[in-house]
């Protein structure tokens, strides 16, 4: 068992971060916090035109802070951005606040899943496969590095499907603690 306050989801965009992490918080009676959504409420503003205005280099900035200050709240599940883990900073702060779960989609599962999605500004330049392909050779090794587990989310499996194996999985290898960090 590995005991940790706070469940992390990482992943890149389209594994289902956002819509397997609700169903998991409600599994587990913990309170659900997605960081984009967190981030875009604070600033008022989109990531898109976050990213629009400030570049990327200013939205990573923003997300940190952010990310820095929700690690700190206890019996959450957390869905992080794509990117989140680009940060060093960000991924101590990830691996020492709570269980991080790679949730791993491939390339093509991204794509269907995300096929309508105009809002993603990495999405927007180019051929989405390839950009989609170098994202993954960036971050695969960073969710590898601080994951405490990784669970599969390619395919055409429903969230509720998901977040059932998900939870299944977790619960195996994880065990709420209630003293701040892990243990």
């Amino acid at each position: 068992m590995n005991p940790a306050a706070n469940l992390f989801l990482i992943g890149p965009m389209g594994a289902g971060k956002t819509s397997i992490g609700r169903r998991l918080a409600a599994q587990l009676g913990l309170a659900f916090v997605d960081l984009d959504l967190a981030f875009e409420e604070r600033a008022g503003v989109s990531i898109a035109l976050t990213f629009e205005i400030e570049g990327e280099a200013g939205f990573r900035k923003r997300e940190s802070a952010l990310l820095a200050e929700l690690v700190e709240r206890r019996d959450i599940v957390l869905s992080t951005g794509g990117g989140a883990v680009l940060d060093p900073g960000n991924r101590e702060q990830l691996r020492n606040h709570g269980f991080v779960v790679w949730l791993d989609a491939d390339v093509d599962t991204q794509l269907h899943r995300l096929h309508a999605d105009r809002k993603r500004p990495l999405l927007g330049v180019g051929d989405r496969r390839e950009q989609l392909e170098r994202l993954a050779a960036i971050r695969n090794p960073l969710y590898a590095e601080i994951a405490d587990l990784r669970i599969g989310a390619s395919g055409t499996h429903g969230s509720a499907s998901m977040a059932r194996h998900a939870g299944a999985q977790i619960a195996q290898l994880w065990r709420r603690s209630h003293d701040g960090g892990k243990a």
